[in-house]
């Protein structure tokens, strides 16, 4: 049997349409791969003239993007090492080498920050959106300037030309239906989204004089060391970047260098009024200042994408088109290192400027808990932050409403901790809310939309010491007074049930210390929790309050004299209080809302009587 081996050859002629169509998740992507090339360019040649190989002119280090709306071109042009014929060959026409790499094995003693990606894939983006491009280039060494160019088939043309300074300029004949790239606000946009912090100042159409301005940021703020900024700077940094004129909260300024290169600066945005949830931010993350792409989950855990922020990591290991992430152990180290990082900012914060932490509560209260949803080593971390307004407006740790821990052998007996009762909804139930300051009782405000799965979480991590209940879903013990005898809640209880307009209401009788409330109304705690947890992942759920009580008040002075009015106002009274007692629970219906106005209507008839 023969046997054969040998290396593969991958031509242009079919990488060209793979290239072109899936190479990219973006086509406006190219201009990123060409001004980056660029920078890699201007890098090298640096390099080289600190190491001695080369001379340097008195031209200061820049990339010009030109447009030319007649002619349908888009140029890219730098001042860098430049490209000799037979580079061209190699770097431009042989698309699976690597410049970059090429040029880190040569000179392996030396540093190669900065130099970042593969140059024949990077240019060959351009192909996307032109039809046919061209390439003059001249060398730092002492040979001729060369003009490259194709129409991204299988061929090309390369000859010897005329261009007197070193460096590459790219020209881009664009093809029909790609003009967008052709008008200067875009290609503006463009620039500022991928090149806002690129080493290398580019300009865009300059006109040469002293009024041109680089489009981008050379010495971005999260480059500098954190001693060094100020707190103007930080906020000047972040309406900049992410054109929010809302103040940030604080923020996070990451700089490490060991055991892998990390800097950035993460910011708590504010909740904006009236913003229920909390939008996703935008977490841009950066590799030696070019960048890649807004919140990639590998590096940025899910939870701080709420956040907005600036990350610049060299070390991440990138594909060719700088767009994904490989899954490696260095990526995962990255992403468990912010989250320290964030859980260690917080932490500092609580123990060292409470106030300023309990005043921005309310906006990151989300966020963090949310994280400890996501992650329970972030939970870990946090969990003697977590704190909550009572009824009194004061800020406490969760911890502190725990009851005494119970044993294995008392959960089997069927024992449960000691209640923390919780209000959602100040406004609905403030009815229960004076109750409970009445009787000198307190409860949490847990009021946003993610509070209802936060306190399932907290029962999770801590069975034996935590159980939430709404402050509506039963009676405390310690609102109630003395026992109620057999008879008196017997009587009471059936002439509710025989006036009453719902009848599938169960009905119960207790006697509160105060006698400030005629009824109440309450739905047991796991039959609404159910209830709601299906319908939020859009399961069928029965409606709760077809599971509630009405409990009455046997205190209250309406009810201790309502056996002895006639029929006719029983029935009337029985009902209002029903709905009193509902209006307290939820809004009503508008049925029962048309029947609670006529039947209040009838009374203050008869009152004025």
């Amino acid at each position: 049997m023969m046997q054969k081996q040998g290396k593969i050859k991958i031509s242009s002629e079919n990488m060209m349409p793979i290239i072109k169509k899936w190479l990219y998740s973006d086509k406006d992507i190219f201009l990123r791969e060409i001004v980056a090339n660029g920078v890699d360019a201007i890098t090298k040649h640096k390099k080289l003239v600190e190491m001695g190989e080369a001379t340097r002119d008195e031209n200061p280090y820049k990339i010009v993007v030109s447009i030319d709306e007649k002619a349908k071109t888009l140029t890219v042009e730098d001042n860098g090492l430049g490209m000799t014929a037979e580079e061209v060959e190699k770097y431009i026409t042989q698309i699976a080498f690597s410049g970059a790499e090429d040029f880190l094995q040569k000179y392996e003693n030396a540093s190669g920050d900065g130099i970042i990606g593969h140059f024949g894939l990077g240019f060959y983006s351009v192909y996307m959106v032109s039809k046919n491009v061209e390439i003059y280039t001249k060398s730092y060494k002492d040979e001729p300037a060369v003009k490259w160019s194709s129409d991204g088939n299988s061929t090309y043309k390369l000859a010897e030309t005329d261009k007197s300074e070193r460096g590459t300029k790219i020209v881009m004949y664009l093809a029909d239906g790609e003009e967008e790239f052709l008008k200067e606000f875009r290609v503006r946009e463009l620039l500022r989204k991928y090149c806002s912090f690129m080493p290398v100042d580019v300009y865009l159409n300059p006109k040469g004089d002293e009024n041109d301005k680089a489009v981008n940021n050379t010495s971005p703020l999260y480059l500098k060391d954190p001693k060094e900024c100020t707190d103007e700077e930080y906020k000047t940094f972040y309406r900049e970047t992410f054109m929010d004129y809302n103040e940030p909260l604080f923020w996070i300024h990451l700089n490490m260098e060991y055991p892998f290169r990390l800097k950035g600066i993460l910011y708590f945005p504010q909740v904006k009024k009236k913003q229920i949830q909390l939008e996703k931010g935008q977490v841009k993350l950066y590799c030696n200042q070019v960048f890649i792409a807004d919140n990639i989950k590998e590096v940025i855990p899910e939870f701080l994408m709420l956040l907005n922020g600036v990350i610049d990591c060299p070390d991440i290991p990138l594909n060719v088109s700088r767009s994904f992430l490989q899954n490696d152990k260095q990526v995962q180290k990255i992403s468990k290192h912010i989250t320290k990082k964030v859980a260690d900012k917080l932490t500092n914060l609580f123990k060292n400027d409470r106030e300023h932490y309990e005043k921005c509560w309310k906006d990151i209260s989300t966020f963090i808990k949310f994280g400890c949803l996501k992650e329970e080593e972030f939970y870990d971390k946090v969990k003697d932050l977590l704190i909550f307004k009572n009824l009194n407006g004061e800020f406490k740790p969760v911890s502190a409403y725990f009851g005494e821990e119970l044993s294995d052998e008392d959960l089997q007996k069927g024992e449960q901790p000691k209640p923390i009762y919780y209000v959602s909804d100040e406004v609905q139930q403030a009815q229960y809310i004076a109750t409970f300051k009445d009787a000198g009782l307190d409860a949490l405000l847990c009021d946003t939309y993610i509070d209802a799965h936060f306190i399932s979480y907290l029962e999770y991590k801590n069975p034996k010491k935590c159980r939430f209940v709404r402050i509506d879903a039963e009676v405390d013990s310690a609102l109630k007074g003395e026992n109620v005898s057999e008879k008196d809640s017997k009587e009471i209880v059936e002439l509710f049930k025989k006036y009453l307009v719902n009848q599938e209401i169960s009905v119960k009788a207790e006697k509160f210390k105060s006698g400030r409330l005629s009824a109440v109304v309450t739905v047991d705690e796991f039959m609404r929790r159910m209830s709601e947890m299906n319908g939020f992942y859009g399961m069928d759920s029965s409606d709760p309050n077809k599971s509630a009580t009405l409990v009455i008040n046997l205190t209250n002075p309406i009810i201790s004299g309502l056996l002895n009015q006639s029929e006719e106002k029983q029935s009337l009274i029985v009902n209002q209080i029903y709905y009193l007692a509902m209006i307290s629970f939820k809004q009503l219906s508008p049925d029962e809302l048309s029947d609670f106005v006529e039947k209040t209507s009838k009374m203050l008839f008869d009152y004025s009587k």
